[in-house]
C-alpha cells in the first residue's frame, strides 16, 4: 500500500527544487538578477556571484537532508551518470565543515574516460569536466533509504572542449533556433520578444511486468526484450487495455511514481492505459526543450526505481513482446517566445497568420530537405522492430497536416486566396451534452510527424532513448530554414509580399512531405516512393545521414557539432548497435543450450519411455508418436539454426570496422536469431505448460 495516502502536490514540488521562487527568496538582490542575466542572456558569471549562489545552494540542500551533491550529466550511453561528493571538508583542529564553493558549483572534473567516445579522446587522455547548466534547476534527489542528494544538471565535455555528451549539443541547437527565430520576428516587426524556447512534451510509453517473472526470464534481464516467446491466447485485440480502469496495483505505483517526480520538479500530469496488454503511458506539462530532456531521463529512471519497490519491473524497451504494441515515446515540439508566443498557434484565421504560416513554412521545408536526418535521430536497435509495425508509423518521414491547413496551404500554393475560416462545433446530438470547440485539424496517430493544433507531434522518437537527439536535430534543421527566410525577409522591399512568395515557394516545392492519408496503408509506401520520399527501414542504414557532407555541413553552420562531433557519434551508435545485437546473441544462446534444449530432450525421453511402456501393454501411441516425432524434428531444426547462430556470432565478433560489423549483426546474427525463434516458438506450443523453463507471454502479460 502507497504510504502517500494524504499529499499535497503543491507543498511536494514547493521542497526540492531550487527554482525561481527560491532563488527570489534566498539570493541577495544584486545575486539573483546577475544570475537571471546568465540564464536569460548568457551574460558571464563573475567567482563573486558563483559563491554566493552555491553557498546558498548548499546551505538550502543541508536543510532539507542533503549531505552531498552531485554533477548530473548526459554521456553518450544515452543514460545519466553522477559522481556523488560530501560538503565536508577538513579544519585545522582535525574537525569537519561543511562547503561549497562556487569553483565546485560550475566546474566538475569527473574523469569518466570510460564512457564511449567514438576517438574524441584515448583512456590516456582522459580528462572530462562538467560544467553546470544553470538553465536546467537544481534539486534535490532521494533515494529508496532515505540519501538525499542536490542534483546539478551539467554538460560533459573533454579535455579539449569537444562535446562527448546530450546536452551540449542540444543546448546549442536550442541557442540557433532562437536566434534564427528571432530574425524572423524582427523581419515581420515583433521588437518586444528576446527569445524564443523550443517547447516540448515528450510522452513516456513502457511495460510492466512482475518482477518474479523478469527474473526468471535472462533475455529481459540481458536484453529488455524477449527473444523468444508464442503469443499469449489474448493479447491486445479486443481493444479493452486502452485507456482502461487502472489496476489497484499499478495506480499505487504510478502514484508514487508521480510523487517522486513531483519532488524532483518534473511536472507528471497525465497517466493511463495503453494499447498492449500491461503497457502504460505518462505525459508532462511542457517546458523547454532542455529541461523537457533532463526531466524526461528522471522519468524513465523513476519508473525503474520505483517498479522495484512494488515488486515489479518497468520495461522501456521499443519491443519486449513480439506481436503485440511496442513503446514509443511522442515528443510534442514547438516555438514560443519568452513573452508567450505560440509561434504554431494558428489562431481563429490561420490564413491571415503570417507567424505561423511562415514557421510552418519553415517546418515543412526543413523536414523534407532533412528527412534523412529526423529518420537517423530516431535509429536505435529496439526502434527497428517497431517502426512500421501497427502502433508505429513507419519509416517514411512525412507531415499530417489535417484537412482545413491543407486547404489552405494549397490556396497559398497556387497562388489564390484561401477561404475565410470559420469557428466551428461538434454538435454531438443529445441536448445535455455541450456542442464542443471543434479543433481545426483531426490527429493522425499513423503519421511519424504530425500538426496537433499548436505543436508538430513526433511519434518515432524510441521509448529507451534521450530525446536530446531527435530535438537537436529539429532545431538545427528548423534554424537552416529560419535563416534563410529572415535573410529573404530582411532584404526585402515589401516583406508582406516577400512572405506569401516564401510561403508559396515552401508549399510547391515541398509540399510532397504532407500526407493526411493512412500511413499503414501500402498504398502509402508505393505513392511515397513516386513522390521521392527516404525509407530507411533500419539504424545502420539511417545513421548513414549524419555522415553526408550535407549534414557535416548544417551542424557545423550553426555551431551545433563539428566535423569531429558528428563523426564520433556516427562510430558510437554503430558500436552500440553491434554490442546489442552481440548481447541478444549471447543470451538466446544460452537460454537455447541450458534451458529449452535440456527441458525438450528431457521431455522427448520421457515421451519415448512413456511410448515403451505403452507399447508392452499393448495400448495405442500414435498421439504419442506422432507428438515426439514433431517435438524431435522441431529440437533437431533448433540445433541446427543454434549452430548457424553461434558461428554467425563469432565471425561478426572479428570484424573491426564499425560500419561492417555492425553489418554483419544486422544481416547475419540478428536474421539467425530470428530463424532460431521460430522452433523455440513452435516447441513451446507442443510443451507441457509445467514443463517449460521460463515464464509465458501469458503469464508476463496478463498477470500484474
Amino acid at each position: 500500500m502507497s504510504k502517500n495516502s494524504n499529499i499535497d502536490v503543491r507543498e511536494i514540488f514547493a521542497l526540492n527544487v531550487f527554482n525561481e521562487r527560491v532563488m527570489k527568496e534566498r539570493l541577495p538582490k544584486a545575486t539573483y538578477k546577475a544570475l537571471r542575466q546568465t540564464i536569460e542572456k548568457g551574460a558571464l558569471m563573475t567567482g563573486d556571484v558563483a559563491n554566493v549562489v552555491a553557498n546558498t545552494m548548499k546551505d538550502w540542500a543541508i536543510e532539507k537532508g542533503a549531505t552531498h551533491y552531485t554533477h548530473w550529466f548526459q554521456p553518450l550511453t544515452g543514460k545519466t551518470a553522477e559522481k556523488h561528493d560530501a560538503f565536508i571538508s577538513p579544519t585545522k583542529d582535525g574537525g569537519i565543515i561543511m562547503e561549497f564553493s562556487g569553483n565546485e558549483l560550475i566546474k566538475g572534473e569527473p574523469d569518466a574516460s570510460s564512457f564511449p567516445s567514438g576517438g574524441l579522446r584515448a583512456t590516456f587522455e582522459a580528462r572530462g569536466y562538467t560544467a553546470w547548466d544553470c538553465t536546467s534547476p537544481a534539486f534535490l534527489k532521494e533515494d529508496g533509504v532515505g540519501n538525499v542528494t542536490l542534483v546539478i544538471p551539467t554538460a560533459f565535455c573533454s579535455y579539449t572542449g569537444v562535446a562527448l555528451d546530450k546536452k551540449t549539443p542540444l543546448l546549442r541547437s536550442i541557442e540557433s533556433v532562437s536566434k534564427q527565430a528571432l530574425r524572423v520576428l524582427r523581419a515581420i516587426g515583433n521588437h518586444h520578444s528576446q527569445k524564443v524556447h523550443a517547447t516540448v512534451g515528450p510522452e513516456q510509453e513502457y511495460f510492466l511486468i512482475d518482477k518474479k517473472y523478469f527474473d526468471q526470464r535472462l533475455d529481459l534481464q540481458t536484453c529488455g526484450r524477449t527473444l523468444f516467446g508464442s503469443p499469449a491466447p489474448k493479447g491486445q485485440e479486443m481493444e479493452d487495455q486502452y485507456f482502461g480502469s487502472i489496476k489497484d496495483r499499478v495506480s499505487t505505483f504510478m502514484k508514487d511514481s508521480e510523487v517522486e517526480l513531483w519532488k524532483m520538479g518534473v511536472l507528471s500530469k497525465t497517466k493511463h492505459n495503453e494499447v498492449a496488454p500491461s503497457q502504460f503511458e505518462t505525459a508532462p506539462i511542457f517546458s523547454t526543450a532542455n529541461i523537457a530532456t533532463d526531466h524526461n531521463q528522471l522519468v524513465m529512471e523513476t519508473l525503474q526505481k520505483v517498479a522495484l519497490r512494488h515488486g515489479l519491473v518497468c520495461l522501456l524497451h521499443e519491443k519486449p513482446y513480439a506481436g503485440i504494441n511496442g513503446s514509443g515515446k511522442h515528443n510534442n515540439w514547438s516555438l514560443a517566445t519568452d513573452d508567450g508566443i505560440n509561434l504554431l498557434e494558428p489562431g481563429h484565421t490561420p490564413e491571415q497568420n503570417e507567424v505561423f504560416l511562415l514557421c510552418l513554412s519553415a517546418l515543412l521545408t526543413a523536414v523534407d530537405k532533412h528527412a534523412d536526418m529526423l529518420r537517423a535521430s530516431t535509429a536505435v536497435p529496439g526502434n527497428d522492430h517497431r517502426l512500421g509495425a501497427n502502433e508505429a508509423p513507419p519509416a517514411i518521414i512525412s507531415v499530417f497536416m489535417g484537412t482545413a491547413l491543407t486547404s489552405i496551404l494549397e490556396s497559398l500554393g497556387k497562388g489564390k486566396k484561401p477561404k475565410a475560416s470559420t469557428a466551428l462545433s461538434l454538435r454531438i446530438g443529445v441536448d445535455t451534452l455541450p456542442d464542443l470547440p471543434k479543433d481545426n485539424t483531426d490527429r493522425n496517430r499513423t503519421s511519424p510527424f504530425a500538426f496537433t493544433g499548436n505543436k508538430f507531434e513526433f511519434r518515432m522518437v524510441p521509448s529507451s532513448a534521450s530525446i536530446s537527439g531527435p530535438n537537436v536535430v529539429l532545431n538545427t534543421i528548423v534554424s537552416e530554414s529560419l535563416d534563410e527566410i529572415a535573410t529573404r525577409l530582411e532584404k526585402a522591399k515589401d516583406k508582406n509580399k516577400e512572405a506569401e512568395a516564401i510561403i508559396k515557394e515552401a508549399v510547391n516545392k515541398h509540399g510532397r512531405i504532407i500526407f493526411d492519408g493512412n500511413n499503414y496503408s501500402e498504398e502509402w509506401k508505393k505513392e511515397a516512393a513516386k513522390r521521392g520520399l527516404p525509407n530507411v527501414r533500419n539504424m545502420v542504414d539511417a545513421l548513414d545521414a549524419f555522415v553526408t557532407p550535407k549534414a557535416y555541413a548544417l551542424f557545423a553552420k550553426y555551431n551545433v557539432l563539428n566535423h569531429e562531433e558528428v563523426h564520433s557519434r556516427h562510430e558510437i551508435y554503430l558500436e552500440q548497435y553491434a554490442k546489442t545485437i552481440n548481447i541478444e546473441a549471447q543470451a538466446g544462446i544460452s537460454m537455447v543450450r541450458k534451458q529449452y534444449i535440456p527441458t525438450v530432450i528431457s521431455y522427448t525421453a520421457d515421451l519415448a519411455e512413456t511410448i515403451n511402456k505403452l507399447n508392452q501393454a499393448e495400448a495405442s501411441v500414435s498421439v504419442q508418436e506422432e507428438i515426439l516425432t514433431k517435438v524431435s524434428g522441431l529440437l533437431e531444426d533448433a540445433m541446427e539454426k543454434l549452430t548457424k547462430l553461434e558461428k554467425a556470432t563469432d565471425k561478426a565478433q572479428k570484424v573491426s570496422d564499425a560500419k561492417k560489423k555492425a553489418i554483419a549483426y544486422r544481416d547475419e546474427v540478428l536474421v539467425a536469431l530470428t530463424e532460431l525463434r521460430v522452433e523455440i516458438d513452435a516447441l513451446e506450443e507442443l510443451m507441457p505448460a509445467d514443463k517449460w523453463p521460463v515464464p509465458t507471454y501469458a503469464q508476463m502479460l496478463l498477470n500484474l
